[in-house]
């Protein structure tokens, strides 16, 4: 059998071969991420690296006959980090493939440190892989931490079938290998990071997680546009996706699931970044309000829904006349264009006059909201700030808003009202609800219900 190489042209973004260098990648449009790469041809057809054996196949069966064997879970059993078992689902499920992406310092080896010393002490052997640091640099922080375990082993290596070896040969429960982008397969000659190197370590990866049931941990990097790097096949091939950001000059993290095939993507985890680590706070509410002694206008309390768990958090707005001729929008946390939406509804169906005002709208506490239900309240940020009149206290805006102004019903009411009376707020406008009224007399809040935007303002004495 012929065994020769071939040269290509691979993009670095999306994966896309070529067959000669071009500056920019006609399918995904970036610029600069055509990279050469040899690749191995045996029989006039692609080989793949001889590392491992495929998985032993098996025969198809009926589906009402797949047996339902419970899986457990490996849960951390922590309280630092109960926020992670509730964005996983309730805990690290057994050969499964996990991905974790977040920007250079955000504190992704600080997590999985603490993940691998709770999961050693309940759970058996974690094996740590760094292709990044030093053993003596990672016990410095593991000291640290205070995560030191007889249970857990580390290995500095960036030979993946070094790594493989000693996964099997440990029989470990938990592979951590950070990062991905810093291991290699001997036998492609591509460079550490590349779109061949990354593809193929994460199948390689994939197959040890489901021959062996081990849970594996994947450490990405990820791209200026704060985007994972490397090919999107990676992501289509893990069990889960999660990212963590923050602002690194605060204490705040944000741990969130893009993808995950054993529980929910709207769940959120938040933490605070100590010396000794990170703890999680299992009260974001209280995070992301801001406490005054005086209300001032442009702020507006609202409530979304983060998976089971819903969170109160502020809107805050600013107007001010434009110098110029077209003012100027910016919405932080918040889509842009559905700002935007919001700000027409305000001009055409309720009068304001806002087409020479600039307008900037923030979410407190660097989260981003998807959540429709935060539209009445960013309604009423900027109704406030324009007339410069403080919302009533006490009072959360929960609603969608449609074109024609209407409001629309937000869901799992009965849980949103239970958490506004929880942090102290007494007064809701929402749209009308066939259940809300029970639950707002039984709960003892006062509830207005606003059939269109006009009517709600009216409620908060904004027109």
């Amino acid at each position: 059998m012929s065994v020769k190489s071939k040269q290509v042209f691979v993009c670095q973004e999306c994966g896309a071969v070529f067959a000669k260098w071009q500056g920019r990648c006609t399918a995904c449009g970036a610029w600069n991420s055509v990279v050469e790469e040899v690749q191995t041809v045996v029989g006039g057809a692609s080989a793949a690296p001889a590392g491992r054996q495929m998985m032993t196949a098996s025969a198809p069966q009926p589906i009402a006959k797949v047996s339902m064997q419970e899986i457990e879970r490996l849960n951390v059993g922590n309280l630092d980090l109960e926020e992670l078992n509730l964005v996983l689902g309730g805990g690290l499920v057994p050969g499964s493939l996990t991905l974790l992406g977040g920007e250079p310092g955000i504190g992704k080896s600080t997590i999985l440190l603490q993940l691998a010393m709770a999961v050693s002490q309940r759970h058996g052997r974690v094996l740590y892989v760094s292709g990044e640091e030093s053993a003596p640099q990672v016990r410095m922080r593991a000291e640290r931490l205070g995560t030191l375990s007889d249970d857990l082993w580390l290995l500095t290596e960036n030979n993946l079938q070094v790594i493989l070896q000693q996964a099997e040969a440990q029989d470990c429960r938990l592979l951590i290998v950070d990062s991905i982008q810093t291991v290699f397969l001997p036998e492609l000659a591509s460079a550490p990071g590349s779109v061949a190197q990354v593809r193929q370590c994460g199948t390689e990866l994939l197959k040890l997680a489901k021959a062996n049931g081990i849970a594996v941990v994947l450490v990405g990097h990820v791209t200026k546009d704060g985007n994972l790097a490397g090919p999107r096949v990676l992501e289509h091939m893990v069990d889960t996706v999660l990212y963590f950001e923050g602002d690194r000059m605060a204490n705040l993290r944000l741990l969130r699931a893009i993808k995950n095939r054993f529980g929910s993507t709207n769940e959120l985890g938040v933490f605070e970044m100590t010396e000794s680590g990170l703890h999680a706070l299992d009260d974001p509410s209280a995070v992301f309000l801001t406490h005054r002694e005086q209300a001032v206008s442009g702020a507006a309390v609202g409530c979304v829904q983060q998976g089971a768990r819903p969170v109160l958090l502020e809107i805050q707005a600013l107007t001010s006349p434009t110098a110029f001729g077209n003012a100027r929008r910016l919405a932080s946390g918040l889509d842009y264009n559905r700002m935007l939406i919001i700000i027409a509804v305000l001009e055409k169906k309720v009068g304001l006059n806002l087409s020479n005002q600039d307008i900037y709208v923030n979410i407190t506490g660097g989260l981003r909201v998807d959540d429709p239900a935060v539209d009445l309240a960013v309604a009423a940020a900027i109704a406030s700030a324009y007339r410069d009149r403080p919302l009533p206290a006490e009072l959360v805006a929960m609603g969608e808003i449609g074109l024609t102004g209407e409001l629309r019903p937000v869901s799992q009411p009965e849980q949103r009202f239970r958490e506004a009376v929880r942090l102290g707020f007494g007064n809701v406008v929402a749209a009308p609800l066939k259940s809300g009224a029970a639950a707002a007399k039984k709960l003892d809040l006062k509830l207005y219900s606003a059939a269109n935007l006009q009517i709600a303002l009216s409620f908060m004495g904004l027109i």
